[in-house]
C-alpha cells in the first residue's frame, strides 16, 4: 500500500456524501474504499468498527478511527493541518470532537438530512469561477460609475478655479510634511495637479473600466484603476471622504489579487488562467462582514436614543442627505411599522454577517438578507454607488452552483470549463500570506478601537497600523451611528444691491418645496452632499463652504456648473449670504392641497452678508 487508505461504510449516504467532498480536497494523497469491499484485507480491525466509524490505514500499518482518522487525512492537504494540531494539543478538544462524532454516527440518517439542508444535495467543495467572474465585472461597473460621476464634477470641486483646489492643497501639504508627503498623501497628482491631469485620471479610469467589465487584462486593469482612484481620493479632501470611497479602495485592492492575471486571455469570457484564491475570497467576505456588522454595532455603541427606542426611521427618510420619491411615501408609514423596520435593520446588520461563516445554504440566507436591505436603502436614498458595491461584495458569498441558476445557460456553458488546477508559486503564496496578515492586523486593530480601548495594544502596533492608513486597504466602517432628527437646509442667496436677494438652486438637494425628491444614484453630486453636512454645523467648521461663497462671488464657471440655476447669468452678485430653513416632508393631505413635497420654516442666518474687497 503506497498511500493512506480511508475506509468508510459504503451503505451510508452520510458517509458517501462527505467522502465525495474529501476526495476533491485530498486528490491523490489518499485512497478511498468502502468497507464492504476491503474489510477482509484488514483482520486487525474488528468488523463492527467499520460500521461505527471511518478507518484510516497508513502505509506503515498504523490505523486510526473516527474524527482522528478524518483529521489525519485532511492534514495531508497544505493549510488544513490546524485541525489535527487542535486534536493533539488542545486540552479536551479530542474528547469533545470524538463525542460529537459518535453522536453523529449513531444518527446518520438525521444528519444526512441536515447536511443536505445546509450544504445542498451535491457533495464536494464548491467552486468559485462564476463567483469571481461576476464579482470582477460588477466591480468594474462600480469603477466606471465612480470615475464618470467624478469626471463631470472634478473641475468645480478640486480644480484650479474649484472650491478646494488640489494644487493649493498639495502646496500646503508640502510645507507641512516635507518628504513624508509622498507616503501620507499617495497620489499621482504630485506629478501634475492641473485640471487637465485630474480630468485625465477620471477619464482614463472611466475608459479603462470598460475592458475590465468585458474581461480583458483584469488583474492589471484593477491595479491601474486602484492607483488612479486612490490618487483622486488623496487630493479630494472633503469631497472624497465618504465611506463608499474607501470601501471601493479596499475592495478594489483585494480584487487586484483575486482577479486572474493574464493580459491576453484566450477564454476572454471565462475565469482566466488560475483558480480563484480561497484566501482572497475570505478576505472579501471579511470586508463585507465588517461593513455590515459595524454598521449595526455603531448604532448601539453611540447610545443614540432614536436607535435605542426604535424610532430612528421616523426621522431617517426625510433627514437623510438626498431622499428619493419612495422615501416620501416610506415616511408616511405608521409608527409601529417604522419600529418594526428598525428591528429588521438590527437583525440584518447584527445577525446576517455571522451567517456567512456557516454552511453554504445558511450563508446564502445571509447574502439574501444583506441584499434585501441594500435594495431597500437604494429605493429610499441616493447613496451613489454604495449599494451596488455592497451587492458586488454579496456575490462572494455565493458559489458557482448557486449562480448557475441565475446566469444565462449559454454564459454558464462558456464559463464552465475551469483551468487545470495548479498550485500557486511559492512567491505568490508568501505574498498572499503577508497580504492577509496585514489586512487582518489593520482591520483587527480597527475593531479593537471600535469595541475596546486603543491602550490595549502597544504603541508600536498602532504606529504600524497607522502606516497603512493612507492607502485605505483596511478601513473602519459604520453608517448612521447617530440619527439626525431635524433637517436644516442651507439656501444661498445673492444680491446686486443688498436689498433684493435671489436664491441659487442646486441640482439635487432640497430647495424649492414643490420640487420632487430626485433619482440620482449611482451618480453622486458631491457638493449637494456636502451641503447636507455643512447644515448640521457651522460654516466656521467647514472651510470649503467659505471657499464656495468666494467662488460664487467670482462667478467661477466650473463651480457654477455644479448648480442647477444661476440667478446672475450676466455677472456675479455684489453680495452673498446664506440662510437656513428647517425642512421636512409634507403629509398626504398637504401634498394633495398644495402639490408640495416639502414644508419649511425659516430659522435664521447661516453665513453673514459678504462681498469681495475689490468690489
Amino acid at each position: 500500500m503506497e498511500r493512506p487508505l480511508l475506509i468508510y461504510d459504503g451503505d451510508c449516504g452520510f458517509c458517501r456524501f462527505w467522502v465525495e467532498t474529501w476526495k476533491v480536497s485530498l486528490g491523490d494523497r489518499v485512497d478511498f474504499a468502502p468497507s464492504q469491499e476491503v474489510a477482509s484485507q484488514f483482520p486487525q480491525i474488528p468488523p463492527e468498527k467499520f460500521a461505527e466509524a471511518v478507518q484510516l490505514v497508513l502505509p506503515d500499518g498504523r490505523t486510526f478511527a473516527g474524527a482522528e482518522a478524518v483529521f489525519r487525512a485532511l492534514a495531508l492537504v497544505p493549510g488544513k493541518g490546524w485541525m489535527l494540531w487542535l486534536y493533539e494539543y488542545l486540552a479536551g478538544f479530542a474528547l469533545l470532537i470524538e463525542w460529537c462524532y459518535r453522536i453523529i454516527a449513531r444518527h446518520r440518517n438525521f444528519f444526512l438530512k441536515v447536511t443536505r439542508l445546509a450544504w445542498g444535495r451535491h457533495p464536494g467543495p464548491p467552486s468559485y469561477h462564476l463567483t469571481r467572474w461576476l464579482f470582477v465585472r460588477l466591480l468594474g461597473l462600480v469603477y466606471f460609475l465612480a470615475f464618470l460621476s467624478l469626471w463631470i464634477q472634478v473641475g468645480g470641486l478640486i480644480g484650479a478655479d474649484g472650491i478646494l483646489p488640489a494644487r493649493g492643497f498639495l502646496g500646503a501639504v508640502t510645507k507641512e510634511l516635507g518628504y513624508a508627503r509622498y507616503h501620507l498623501v499617495p497620489t499621482l497628482a504630485w506629478i501634475d495637479p492641473s485640471d487637465a491631469f485630474l480630468k485625465f485620471l477620471c477619464g482614463a479610469g472611466t475608459l479603462l473600466a470598460v475592458p475590465l467589465v468585458l474581461g480583458f487584462a483584469e488583474g492589471p486593469l484593477l491595479a491601474v484603476l486602484w492607483i488612479f482612484y486612490l490618487s483622486l481620493v488623496s487630493v479630494g479632501q472633503d469631497f472624497l471622504e465618504f465611506q463608499w470611497d474607501i470601501l471601493l479602495l479596499e475592495a478594489g485592492f483585494l480584487a487586484i489579487f483575486f482577479a486572474p492575471w493574464r493580459v491576453l486571455n484566450p477564454h476572454w469570457r471565462g475565469s482566466g488562467n488560475s483558480n480563484p484564491s480561497l484566501g482572497l475570497l475570505w478576505l472579501l467576505r471579511w470586508l463585507l462582514f465588517r461593513l455590515v456588522f459595524l454598521s449595526g454595532a455603531v448604532k448601539l455603541l453611540s447610545h443614540d436614543p432614536t436607535w435605542r427606542n426604535l424610532t430612528a426611521l421616523n426621522y431617517h427618510y426625510w433627514t437623510q442627505p438626498l431622499p428619493t420619491p419612495v422615501a416620501w411615501y416610506a415616511a408616511q408609514l405608521p409608527g409601529w411599522f417604522q419600529k418594526l423596520s428598525v428591528v429588521g435593520v438590527f437583525v440584518i446588520e447584527l445577525g446576517a454577517p455571522f451567517l456567512m461563516f456557516l454552511p453554504r445554504r445558511v450563508r446564502f440566507l445571509g447574502a439574501a438578507l444583506i441584499a434585501y436591505l441594500q435594495v431597500l436603502i437604494a429605493l429610499t436614498g441616493n447613496y451613489a454607488f454604495f449599494n451596488l458595491l455592497t451587492l458586488a461584495l454579496v456575490v462572494v458569498l455565493l458559489d458557482d452552483r448557486c449562480l448557475e441558476r441565475f446566469l444565462p445557460a449559454t454564459l454558464v456553458a462558456r464559463l464552465a470549463t475551469p483551468p487545470a488546477p495548479r498550485r500557486p508559486g511559492a512567491l505568490r503564496e508568501v505574498g498572499l500570506t503577508a497580504l492577509a496578515a496585514v489586512i487582518l492586523a489593520v482591520s483587527g486593530a480597527d475593531l479593537l478601537r471600535t469595541f475596546g480601548s486603543p491602550d490595549s495594544l502597544p504603541r508600536p502596533v498602532w504606529e504600524a497600523v497607522a502606516w497603512f492608513e493612507p492607502f485605505h486597504i483596511a478601513n473602519g466602517y459604520g453608517l448612521f451611528a447617530v440619527m439626525t432628527t431635524s433637517r436644516p437646509e442651507i439656501i444661498i442667496e445673492g444680491s446686486s444691491d443688498g436689498q433684493t436677494w435671489l436664491a441659487y438652486e442646486f441640482k439635487y438637494k432640497p430647495g424649492d418645496v414643490g420640487r420632487r425628491p430626485p433619482w440620482v444614484e449611482p451618480h453622486q453630486p458631491r457638493l449637494d452632499w456636502q451641503m447636507w453636512f455643512a447644515a448640521l454645523g457651522s460654516y466656521r467648521n467647514n472651510r470649503w463652504f467659505v471657499n464656495l461663497m468666494v467662488r460664487l462671488l467670482e462667478g467661477s464657471p466650473p463651480v457654477m456648473a455644479l448648480l442647477a440655476k444661476n440667478p446672475f447669468p450676466g455677472q456675479p452678485p455684489r453680495y452673498i449670504r446664506a440662510v437656513v430653513y428647517d425642512y421636512r416632508f409634507t403629509t398626504f393631505s398637504t401634498r394633495r392641497a398644495t402639490g408640495d413635497w416639502w414644508s419649511r420654516q425659516f430659522k435664521g442666518l447661516y453665513f453673514p452678508v459678504a462681498s469681495l474687497k475689490s468690489q
